[in-house]
């Protein structure tokens, strides 16, 4: 009697479900563009971190005296240049970061676009059999 209930009900533990290949090709490639868009996702915090650190330099800096020589960090040393000069570097750093970050937008944009479309085609097979959402930490 629990096993026709069971039956009833649609939900059976043990069943066995057929995996084909392209099914899992398809399920593979989710799993190589989630970890992509994971990659993707740290690279853009810390570039929004770069950007925001070159914001606060800027608003540091404009409160100093326009004769203040300011040291700029250039590769591995330390220049002393003029207020002018060192503002119009952050603002070129500044707006590098942006397109950096315009530029992973797009990526990540273009990974969800593939990824929503893998889960409706494997939601739509699998069912609650499959699960591809990300984990919450």
């Amino acid at each position: 009697m629990a096993t026709a209930k069971s039956v009833q009900s649609g939900f059976q533990p043990d069943s066995d479900v057929h995996v084909a290949f392209e099914d899992q090709q398809k399920i593979n490639k989710f799993a190589k563009q989630n970890a992509k868009m994971e990659d993707l996702q740290d690279e853009l915090k810390r570039k929004q971190n770069d950007l925001q650190n070159l914001k606060d330099a800027c608003a540091e800096i404009e409160l100093y005296d326009d004769d203040a020589k300011i040291p700029y960090h250039i590769g591995e040393t330390f220049v002393q240049q003029d207020l002018t000069t060192t503002l119009q570097l952050l603002e070129e750093g500044k707006k590098i970061k942006e397109k950096e970050i315009s530029a992973l937008n797009e990526k990540c944009s273009a990974l969800k676009i593939i990824m929503n479309d893998l889960k409706t085609q494997l939601y739509a097979k699998f069912g609650n059999h499959i699960s591809l959402e990300a984990e919450e930490e």
